[in-house]
């Protein structure tokens, strides 16, 4: 007994150790981030009055500057005395292979990186139009030297971290991503208003459209610079990490396939529109049309290219971003049905204009067709026995059970204020809109459900027949019998070992399986013993 006391004394010891230890670092890297955050803050604002005035205590009295010179002589040399003892302490190991040293560089690498480029994007932005903005720029330029600086203390090869080092890679190539859509966007959708919209609205008010989409290309060329540099040159394109793969099917396939399928549902309830419900001008009709189409094609582009790139992946990373495709068209699909059913319902009710009822109608189509068309498409390549396949199917039982219980509160709360309200107005122009979500959710959700009933059965019809209890047969056998044990295997389930025997020298004539499992059917314990002879004799042996 007291032996035992003292095996656990050094245990408990080491595991109280640990603990501090870990607490420790967790103090120092907060502690360091927060002197680093305030130094930069300090010593951009101080960089900020003296481009604006060219003498930092010139203008506006001293209050303005005595923040940032707090800021810069109080936590500037209290972050520069932190991070030596932190650059000393890397020297052991076990420090640079702690979470919290990846962490700590992970999380000052992501702030850094959107702050400056941000603030020099707003700045490059900003100049298009003549307009100087020292205050971004000093930001932009004191954040973006705290980038660098930390990341070569990433890429040291001697106190670099040994964890998380690809996680800043990874955000740095999903945001340039975004910010590079954003403005591509933004640019083409200009470019696409002027030349379908230039001569149809009349005289052009504010801003000329070429400074508003020179402002979005800085945006869009920033973005790409981003994207490019984090991709390419810090080569994050062959990362194999899981959180890779997250953010290409998250930001390379995800966000591209809502903007692609987005854009083209835009697009073709424009041209329906323009075909059947024009009765409100051309112009108003064609609005949201140039950044339909930018959104399509720049969508479709990226997406094409980031799909591409999952060639060289898991066969995860395939599946998921399949039926992430999947989901956003399914989605789009289901929208389109609420909106038909809330047209539908709009046309019975005798307070809401036909135009308005045509208008849903035609959105309700669009929605429906481009939507149901690419779920078809993508949902017909899943795999019926992935496992994200099942997953998926979970997630929209719950997204399904989650819009049904909110549209049903919606509903009775509309019916039971239409009891007790007075007002003029049909208890159907109040509900149809709900009424036709509940309606899609519970079409999606039977649907869906089936396909989980279906998929489950063929799993189990593929799995093998599991004997009761058997659970491990150890085969003694002459001769190659891998054949008869993978035939054990595949009709009971059980693990089978196979043992061969030294006794024999000429193989046995070959074995029936279907006898084998006979021979197995009156057992009633978890682990068997067969022998078999060289006169085909079988003998089992239960063991306990």
């Amino acid at each position: 007994m007291n032996t035992a006391r003292l095996d656990e004394a050094p245990r408990a010891t080491s595991n109280g150790g640990s603990a501090l230890r870990t607490v420790r670092r967790l103090v120092i890297y907060v502690l360091l981030f927060l002197l680093v955050a305030t130094a930069a803050s300090g010593v951009a604002g101080l960089l900020d009055r003296l481009l604006e005035s060219g003498d930092v205590l010139a203008e506006g009295g001293t209050g303005g500057v005595a923040l940032p010179l707090a800021f810069t002589l109080v936590a500037g040399p209290l972050a520069a005395i932190l991070w030596w003892i932190v650059w000393k302490l890397l020297a052991d190991p076990a420090e640079r292979s702690a979470l919290a040293w990846g962490l700590y560089l992970t999380a000052v690498s992501a702030v850094s990186l959107v702050t400056a480029v941000s603030a020099l994007l707003q700045t490059a932005a900003a100049l298009v139009s003549g307009d100087w903005r020292p205050s971004s720029f000093s930001i932009g330029l004191v954040w973006a030297a705290v980038w660098v600086w930390h990341r070569w203390m990433l890429r040291h090869p001697a106190k670099g971290p040994t964890r998380m080092v690809s996680v800043p890679d990874v955000i740095g190539f999903s945001f340039g991503l975004a910010i590079g859509l954003s403005g591509t966007i933004a640019t083409l959708g200009a470019l696409l208003r002027e030349a379908i919209l230039g001569g149809l609205d009349g005289a052009s008010f504010g801003v000329p459209w070429w400074q508003s989409a020179l402002q979005a290309l800085v945006w869009a060329v920033g973005g790409a610079l981003v994207w490019w540099g984090h991709w390419v040159a810090f080569r994050g394109r062959q990362l194999r990490t899981v959180f890779s793969d997250v953010a290409v099917v998250g930001i390379g396939v995800t966000v591209p396939s809502v903007l692609a399928l987005g854009g083209v549902g835009v697009t073709l309830y424009v041209l329906l529109r323009l075909a059947f419900d024009a009765d409100r001008g051309v112009p108003d009709v064609l609005e949201p049309l140039p950044t339909a189409l930018a959104a399509a094609l720049v969508g479709a582009l990226v997406w094409l290219y980031h799909r591409g790139q999952l060639r060289d992946r898991s066969i995860g990373a395939r599946a998921a971003a399949l039926l992430a495709t999947s989901g956003v068209a399914l989605v789009g699909a289901a929208s389109g049905v609420g909106v038909l059913v809330n047209a539908t319902l709009a046309s019975l009710a005798p307070a809401i204009a036909g135009s308005d009822a045509r208008t849903l109608l035609l959105g309700g189509l669009s929605a429906l067709v481009v939507g149901g068309a690419a779920w078809w498409w993508f949902w017909r390549q899943t795999n019926t026995h992935s496992p994200g396949r099942r997953i998926y199917l979970v997630v929209v039982f719950g997204v399904s059970a989650v819009v049904a219980l909110v549209t049903l509160v919606v509903i009775g709360f509309w019916i039971f204020q239409f009891q007790f309200d007075e007002a003029t107005g049909s208890l159907l122009e109040r509900v149809r809109a709900p009424l036709g979500l509940l309606i899609a959710t519970g079409l999606v959700s039977a649907y869906h459900f089936s396909v989980w009933r279906h998929d489950r059965g063929e799993l189990a019809e593929a799995q093998p027949v599991r004997h009761p209890t058997l659970r491990a047969v150890t085969l003694v056998a002459a001769g190659d019998a891998a054949a008869t044990a993978r035939a054990i295997k595949d009709a009971t389930g059980a693990q089978v070992t196979l043992w061969r025997r030294a006794d024999v020298d000429a193989s046995p004539p070959a074995l029936d399986p279907a006898e084998l499992v006979r021979a197995l059917d009156a057992v009633s314990v978890e682990r068997v013993l067969l022998i078999t002879g060289p006169q085909s004799s079988v003998q089992v042996i239960p063991l306990d």
